[in-house]
């Protein structure tokens, strides 16, 4: 079974308005990761309890903390985004979601090579604060960070050979980086696969599409999935630009374009979601 979730600061940086979306799409979890024009990690402590009660009066819950870790320079100072760290945990306990996204610090072009130990040894230290709590680090591929390819993100969950970290597996983010997500990537991740983004790109020039429209693999990745047994979330997050086809859409609309696609794709696959 398929859990539907997503990034509702896409829809509006309104709560209400995220959750009335959700709730139109019976998606009855949302990715935390802004309100009111907040990122989550920024948010006043009333701020998290108003949200939570909001919640669980509603009947939702968050999937997971889609935190900003480890997006920053690998030569910046990481002291300070420790203590970030610290706070997204206590956050993912606080609305009792099991993971918090995180990334792998951008790195300067062409240095891999140089920073890899210190990626490491960051990563280490971020896995080994969320194992003392019992929460999961989703690692998302991505674009100029240290884990923007198949065989770089396989490197980071190797060195941290930890439970605490997993992979958030992002087809258009690895079809930006000119990865094909199935044939490329996913036969190197497949085993730390745990949280699916919903999301699709095109090639030739990284534009991103709904589900199923683009190159990232969408219905090869379901097959897959299918095949082994996967029950876990897949997160929508759309980037969907008013653009072509969509032109004249608003952001809630957009946000139920990326979700009906979704439901298209599990529906030829037979897949069931909730």
């Amino acid at each position: 079974m398929i859990t539907l979730t997503g990034f509702a600061d896409e829809i509006s940086s309104d709560l209400e308005e995220q959750l009335d979306v959700l709730e139109s799409e019976n998606i009855r979890y949302l990715e935390l990761r802004g309100v009111w024009g907040k990122n989550v990690l920024n948010l006043t402590e009333e701020e998290t309890v108003k949200i939570k009660e909001r919640l669980t009066r509603r009947g939702f819950g968050v999937s997971a903390i889609g935190s900003p870790l480890g997006k920053i320079k690998i030569t910046d100072d990481f002291d300070p985004h420790f203590t970030k760290a610290e706070h997204a945990i206590r956050l993912a306990a606080f609305f009792e979601a099991k993971f918090v996204r995180i990334f792998s610090f951008y790195i300067p072009e062409g240095q891999h090579g140089k920073f890899r130990e210190e990626v490491f040894r960051r990563m280490k230290r971020l896995v080994q604060l969320a194992n003392d709590a019992g929460i999961v680090l989703l690692h998302e591929n991505e674009s100029h960070i240290y884990g923007d390819t198949g065989e770089r993100c396989k490197d980071i969950l190797e060195a941290v050979s930890s439970p605490g970290m997993r992979a958030a597996f992002d087809p258009a983010n690895f079809v930006q980086c000119r990865v094909h997500p199935m044939s490329e990537a996913y036969p190197m991740l497949a085993g730390y696969i745990s949280y699916i983004h919903v999301k699709d790109a095109r090639m030739d020039n990284g534009s991103v599409v709904p589900a199923g429209e683009g190159d990232g693999q969408l219905r090869l990745l379901l097959q897959r999935l299918k095949q082994t047994g996967y029950s876990g979330f897949m997160s929508l997050e759309p980037h969907l630009q008013a653009t072509g086809k969509l032109a004249g859409l608003s952001q809630p609309e957009l946000f139920v374009v990326a979700a009906k696609a979704i439901k298209k794709l599990l529906a030829e696959q037979e897949m069931k979601w909730n």
